[in-house]
């Protein structure tokens, strides 16, 4: 992945046949998102904490 992509996987399980699942990270606003592909169906959500606010990655040493 290049330096200058807009979103940084921190997590990946399953597989590329299967059910597969990831957390994203967007460079510009730090906010995580829930990627989940099975088949050929796909979703993607942001991630949100007990308050309901979106989850926001304030480590940035992926980067």
């Amino acid at each position: 992945m290049k330096n200058d992509d807009r979103f940084f996987r921190v997590y990946t399980e399953g597989s590329e046949f299967g059910t597969k699942r990831e957390i994203l990270v967007d460079r510009e606003t730090g906010v995580q998102y829930l990627f989940v592909k099975s088949g050929y169906g796909a979703g993607l959500t942001p991630l949100l904490d007990r308050d309901g606010k979106p989850m926001v990655k304030t480590v940035y040493d992926e980067w």
